[in-house]
């Protein structure tokens, strides 16, 4: 069933969330505190693995780095289109109104886990390759896996975000359907050279993310997202960056 990838995508989430949120129940402050900071270490050698997947090729017997120009590029006009739009204060509003219509008003920390959980699980290439497999082949191994792993991120951030973290399901629905319907269009645009930069993109965002998580709010890391629309764009430029 096409679609069925991203349902398990969400219900992954969802598990995570009341999962997290019953364990955190029985956790202290400093056990929070200790499962924030691991979860931040881990997001940050996530990000940093994927960085690496795609800067470093091994050329005759030597590991050689590149796309140092790509990642100035993409991230600087991110950047600039990202604060022009003010994405990240968009998505606070709405996790503001979610925070509200779902009767969490006094939970301090929702917008807060709902920001930081959304980026991670919907930021990589695993969503958009997956959800593209799934529109087109009803194949959706590749969202199922992601399933795990995003129940585990998301588990642990509930313990110490809140229940917030649960509600990332939201966007995660929205973004993947949304590629999964359009995925025959969307197909063509993903050549290797385009999913290679949003995957080199994507995980340098997912490691400010986990900047974030250990050293508390110091990049607005949705500001940042367009850099993964201009990463696809600059792989179909006829000159290299």
């Amino acid at each position: 069933m096409v679609g069925f990838g991203t349902i398990i995508n969400v219900a992954g989430i969802i598990i995570g969330g009341i999962l997290g949120r019953v364990a955190g129940r029985f956790l202290s402050e400093r056990y929070q505190d200790s499962l924030s900071k691991a979860c931040g270490i881990s997001v940050l050698f996530i990000g940093i693995a994927g960085v690496l997947e795609e800067m470093m090729t091994v050329s005759e017997s030597q590991i050689v780095s590149g796309k140092s120009m790509l990642i100035v590029v993409c991230l600087t006009l991110g950047a600039l289109t990202g604060e022009f739009f003010n994405l990240e204060n968009g998505i606070e509003k709405f996790g503001e109104w979610l925070k509200i219509k779902t009767g969490n008003a006094k939970e301090k920390s929702f917008v807060e886990g709902f920001v930081t959980a959304s980026l991670t699980v919907c930021i990589g290439a695993m969503a958009i390759v997956g959800s593209i497999e799934d529109g087109i082949f009803g194949d959706y191994s590749i969202l199922a896996t992601k399933a795990v792993l995003d129940l585990v991120i998301v588990l642990v951030m509930t313990c110490s975000l809140g229940k917030g973290c649960a509600f990332s399901a939201i966007p995660v629905a929205v973004f993947q359907g949304t590629i999964t319907v359009l995925a025959k269009f969307i197909k063509p645009l993903m050549a290797e050279a385009a999913l290679s930069n949003l995957s080199l993109i994507g995980s340098i965002l997912i490691f400010c993310v986990g900047i974030n998580l250990v050293w508390g709010k110091k990049i607005r890391v949705a500001n940042f997202l367009p850099a993964i629309i201009v990463a696809v764009m600059v792989a179909f430029l006829p000159v290299g960056i």
